[in-house]
């Protein structure tokens, strides 16, 4: 049987380095994104590498989009092996006095919503793959509640948190395991504006890491190939730092 792994969110940055990866450990890959051309250029970039994929686009933050795309999804597989949950975002920045109840949802609904949506469809498909995996993606804003204005990203990371043993309860009776990635700072486009705009600061982060460095993509998608693998596999509910002891400092 095909072993297959969806990823959300994979068309740049930590999903498409985990494509690449599980591509490489022998996965055909379902790639879901939103933008375009980063979806084709990630296409290209994984075919090139002899990575089977299949690239579906729609917003995992609404439910109707997501019903649909399963839709089609499950008209080609029958089944699913691995789930990644990597589709999230910062969504901006607010205080809680000047908080907008839109933006207040939106956040919730980029990074929470998309977890539950993406999950609540793929598990009939899980319930038929091999040692099926599920991984979520947390963040150490979950744990710290984030920075100034990222109050409501830290909110949502941190349920997702709590999402993902609720998910490892209720699952592992199909012998399903749930569980979690919390990167740190990683150099990938999250952080593409302030880097482009003022390269001090950003250069100033790593002095808020244990290991005086960024994380690459690449670390973080290893962790992944880990939890779903057969090494993993008395690893149920449990969130893995990767953050080079950022939350040490």
């Amino acid at each position: 049987m095909t072993k297959l792994a969806m990823i959300t969110g994979g068309t740049t940055g930590i999903g498409l380095a985990t494509a690449k990866s599980l591509g490489a450990l022998g996965y055909s890959i379902i790639l879901n994104g939103i933008d375009k051309e980063q979806g084709a250029a990630a296409e290209k970039e994984l075919k090139d590498l002899g990575v089977t994929v299949d690239l579906y686009y729609f917003n995992v933050m609404e439910e109707e989009a997501v019903l649909a795309g399963f839709e089609e999804i499950k008209a080609k597989y029958d089944h699913l092996d691995v789930l990644v949950n990597c589709a999230g975002g910062l969504g901006g920045r607010s205080r809680f006095e000047e908080m907008e109840t839109k933006f207040y949802r939106d956040v919730l609904a980029l990074n929470l919503d998309s977890v539950f949506f993406v999950t609540r469809s793929a598990i009939p498909m899980l319930k038929k793959g091999e040692d099926a995996s599920i991984i979520n993606f947390a963040s150490n804003a979950g744990w710290n509640a984030g920075g100034p204005g990222a109050g409501m990203y830290g909110t949502s990371k941190g349920a997702v948190v709590t999402l993902t043993r609720a998910m490892a309860k209720d699952l592992a009776e199909y012998g399903i395991r749930v569980n979690g990635v919390s990167p740190g700072t990683i150099d990938t486009d999250f952080h593409k504006q302030i880097k482009e705009t003022n390269i001090d600061v950003f250069n100033s982060w790593k002095n808020n890491i244990l290991l005086k460095r960024l994380g690459q993509p690449e670390e973080v998608a290893s962790v992944i190939d880990f939890l779903v693998g057969p090494k993993a596999s008395f690893l149920t509910g449990e969130i893995i730092q990767v953050n080079g002891g950022q939350d040490l400092i």
